[in-house]
């Protein structure tokens, strides 16, 4: 059964070998971690084994070293019949200082899915505060706003293949 845990935070450290040709830790590497995050947060709270629907609005604020203790602070803030959006923020700095700042933030949609790979339901979400409730009414708007940008997309895919 579902532990019902609404977020968790993931620590790495960066690492040589997650560095871009411009010596800071490339996109790709923090990507990974976001999507780890992402799944660790959504299985907590809904008990299932959970797949990537969506990831979107990733935007990097800052860089991060090699050597920087990075944060990955994921939690739900809207849950449909069988996905989760999940609230991401990626914090990093001197492990050997308390200190970590911003520097990447997104949003990701999980669905929890059953042993055959089909959608299953998840525990329904209800915020109770303020802060809450804003992250569930922008989760909202930005679903309208992705089904918009969908609809354009189609104009795109090549339909010969």
């Amino acid at each position: 059964m579902a532990g019902q845990e609404r977020q968790i935070t993931l620590r790495f450290l960066a690492e040589p070998a997650d560095v871009n040709f411009g010596g800071k830790v490339h996109g790709g590497a923090v990507m990974k971690w976001i999507d780890l995050a992402a799944y660790a947060c959504s299985a907590g709270w809904s008990g299932k084994y959970c797949i990537t629907a969506y990831a979107g609005g990733i935007r990097f604020v800052q860089p991060i070293h090699v050597g920087n203790i990075v944060e990955v602070s994921a939690k739900v803030i809207y849950t449909g019949r069988s996905s989760m959006h999940i609230g991401l923020d990626v914090r990093a700095g001197d492990p050997k200082e308390s200190q970590r700042h911003l520097t990447t933030h997104c949003i990701v949609i999980m669905v929890a899915v059953d042993e055959n790979g089909k959608p299953t339901d998840v525990p329904e979400w209800v915020p109770q505060i303020q802060e809450d409730i804003d992250l569930r009414d922008s989760a909202i708007r930005l679903m309208e706003m992705r089904k918009k940008i969908g609809d354009e997309m189609e104009a795109h895919v090549d339909k010969s293949i």
